[in-house]
């Protein structure tokens, strides 16, 4: 503990001396400890240097976890698991099913399995990090383990990942709720009215729901919207799960179907066989399957949104966080492959890469199907201030770093933010094959890279040698994401050569 920490400098500035856990200033003369009971907020301004006064590194560490400790977070155990699966939950649920299309259901479920493993485990990297060294930060871990150039990559890495998930949400918003309403309306041939420009579309919902809450002053506040979002995503299951019981195998096209009067579909061919279009694969190998496993490998990527959450939770713990992690990442796992395998036992081969397309071919104006698009964009609008909160938190970090809470600050960098996202999916909405590439980078570095390589520089070498079995398995977790990068970007730009699309992110 003798030697110098990047997160450790003799010099601090008066903001940092006077920055307390919960965000604000105080007098130098006053108890900094006196704090316990004050409301929680954005201790991720703080960079822990106060007790450096005292001119020892080690009671510097000391004194930082105590008032990690000391901090009274607020919000509950069931809030947080709501808030965590929320921001898992992406609109990437609607491509498992041709996901499992192309990779067969044992396969898949394999997959899906190892993938969810290795999220908990990222997560525990992270949290040993956080414990270790008493800061809750993504980007203050990078600072931690590698200066300034780690809290920035940290910090560059969560910005880019997340915007590139808002745009998407917000394209979503903008090409489906236009369709959805002249559905609901049956205009079969718009005429210029503005409720179904999806541009004025994304400006209002963005003003009139995600503004609001994006300038909520803790995620906390969001439990209650997040179990909302969750609840919108069990209907869409609950209704692939229906569906499959009311749909024939092979389906029939609303085209072809709307010309014949009556059609008399069975899964059985004429000679009383199954028709071989309606078998499940248990596993399938095909052109398509590696494009699959970047879909599942980011899949649960809700990294940047574990330490803001784990510092609002009340009464924290290492261990209680990695229940919260836990419950999230089972809950969305079980959801996950329900709706892939439904979705998939639906329509088997036929399935396209967005599930609720492949049932507007059979019936466009089904109420039902027009009800889980509702919920599907109701919990894609919700997640979007669930995404910003960290990425407010990164901006703060990188050219606020000294700075302590400050409302003003706090709004414009949300309305800075939400009016870049809307320009861009209004003006660029080709940008998203940019973002792919950004995801295809940034996701990997934040799940798999950044997390074991904290890991690695953070746990001193007397607790754990560099050749211990944790960090070898450390090594080899930023060896995997470094494969599933290359995997990514090389899917992309074989897409971008050939003239197709296939290659996505989870989120």
């Amino acid at each position: 503990m003798s030697e110098d920490k990047p997160g450790a400098t003799a010099e601090t500035s008066p903001a940092e001396v006077t920055a307390i856990p919960n965000g604000k200033g105080h007098e130098p003369g006053d108890d900094v400890m006196a704090t316990a009971k004050t409301p929680p907020a954005l201790i991720y301004n703080i960079h822990f240097t106060l007790p450096v006064l005292q001119g020892n590194h080690q009671t510097c560490l000391f004194s930082s976890i105590m008032c990690l400790l000391q901090f009274e977070g607020k919000t509950s155990f069931g809030m947080s698991v709501f808030n965590l699966g929320n921001a898992i939950m992406g609109s990437g649920i609607l491509g498992l099913a041709y996901a499992m299309a192309n990779t067969g259901v044992i396969l898949f479920l394999i997959l899906l399995t190892v993938v969810a493993v290795l999220s908990s485990y990222s997560i525990h990297l992270l949290l040993k990090c956080s414990g270790i060294v008493g800061i809750r930060a993504y980007e203050q871990l990078g600072y931690r383990a590698f200066g300034t150039p780690g809290k920035m990559a940290a910090g560059i890495a969560i910005t880019l990942q997340n915007i590139g998930a808002m745009s998407s949400y917000l394209y979503i918003v903008k090409y489906e709720f236009p369709l959805v309403i002249q559905a609901f309306l049956k205009v079969d041939q718009p005429s210029g009215e503005w409720f179904l420009n999806g541009n004025y579309l994304v400006i209002i919902v963005s003003i009139a729901v995600i503004l609001p809450l994006a300038l909520m002053k803790q995620l906390g506040y969001l439990g209650y919207t997040s179990g909302f979002s969750l609840s919108c995503m069990v209907f869409f299951l609950a209704a692939v799960i229906y569906k499959k019981f009311n749909i024939p195998c092979p389906f029939v096209d609303f085209a072809f179907n709307s010309t014949v009067s009556a059609v008399n579909v069975s899964t059985m061919d004429p000679g009383g066989e199954v028709d071989p279009a309606c078998i499940p694969k248990m596993a399938n190998l095909n052109s398509q399957t590696a494009y699959t496993i970047p879909i599942l490998a980011f899949a649960f990527v809700c990294h940047p949104e574990v330490l803001p959450i784990y510092t609002e939770l009340r009464n924290p713990t290492q261990k209680k966080m990695q229940h919260v992690a836990n419950i999230s990442i089972t809950v969305m796992y079980v959801m996950y492959f329900l709706a892939a395998l439904f979705g998939y036992l639906t329509f088997y081969g036929e399935v396209e890469a967005e599930l609720l397309h492949t049932y507007s071919r059979i019936d466009p104006y089904d109420t039902l199907i027009l009800c889980v698009r509702v919920a599907v964009l109701t919990a894609v609008t919700l997640t979007v201030p669930i995404v910003l909160f960290p990425v407010r938190r990164a901006i703060q970090q990188m050219i606020f770093p000294n700075k302590t809470f400050n409302w003003l600050r706090h709004i414009a960098i949300a309305f800075v933010l939400l009016t870049f996202i809307n320009l861009l999916v209004i003006f660029a909405p080709n940008i998203l094959g940019i973002f792919g590439v950004i995801g295809a980078t940034s996701a990997p570095c934040l799940i798999f890279i950044f997390p074991a390589i904290f890991y690695i520089r953070i746990v001193p070498k007397e607790e754990e040698p560099l050749r211990s079995a944790p960090k070898i398995m450390a090594a080899c977790f930023a060896g995997l994401g470094f494969l599933f990068m290359i995997m990514s970007l090389s899917f992309i730009i074989i897409d971008w050569t050939t003239g197709t699309s296939k290659a996505a992110s989870g989120h």
